[in-house]
């Protein structure tokens, strides 16, 4: 890796955070820089333009929980065990290795579904990833006979995508963890029904 490409991933690493929870409007280049400890003409000199730093932070955050949801399921076996995972990652989003500021896709959706069109589109093409590779799993449990064979694999995963976003927001809006418990409750109770 090139100092250049070093130095881009650096400000990534250390932006992803800032941009996951005050968001695009929110993060100044000031903040940038603070977060760095690099000069405005560094950040500019790595990239065009805030929106170049705020989407490449997306993509960083993104990668942080497709790879922690990955690296859990590599541990089991079973599709139900599978689809537990999102449980309990989503469970234990507060305690970390979740990127700071919960789910990017929460996050970025929220704010950039009337104000940031390519933050907008990010957060819909990693809702569809998700989304897929939900239905995908549903499938292969449908398919080797341990899921039970009248479950519309689609329907299964943005159900389950709902109720975990929404579990993230009403905790991070209310500050009731007994809320995130019971939606979480549900989730199990879904998987547990397939």
């Amino acid at each position: 890796m090139s100092k250049a490409e070093k130095t881009k991933a650096f400000i990534i690493e250390k932006t992803a955070p800032l941009f996951n929870k005050k968001g695009y409007a929110g993060t100044s280049l000031n903040d940038i820089t603070a977060a760095t400890g690099l000069t405005k003409g560094s950040i500019y000199g790595n990239f065009s333009d805030k929106d170049e730093v705020a989407l490449a932070a997306f993509d960083h955050n993104i990668q942080q929980v497709q790879q922690l949801i990955r690296a859990e399921m590599s541990r089991y076996n079973t599709v139900r065990e599978k689809l537990q995972v999102y449980v309990k990652v989503y469970n234990d989003f507060l305690k970390g290795p979740f990127p700071e500021g919960g789910c990017p896709i929460l996050n970025t959706a929220i704010e950039a579904d009337d104000t940031h069109e390519a933050l907008k589109e990010k957060a819909a093409a990693a809702l569809t990833v998700w989304k897929n590779s939900l239905t995908a799993l549903v499938r292969k449990g449908i398919e080797n006979g341990e899921l039970k064979a009248d479950i519309d694999a689609e329907q299964t995963a943005l159900t389950m995508i709902a109720l975990l976003e929404g579990a993230i927001m009403i905790t991070k809006l209310t500050g009731r963890l007994n809320y995130r418990k019971t939606i979480m409750q549900s989730v199990e109770q879904l998987i547990n029904n397939l």
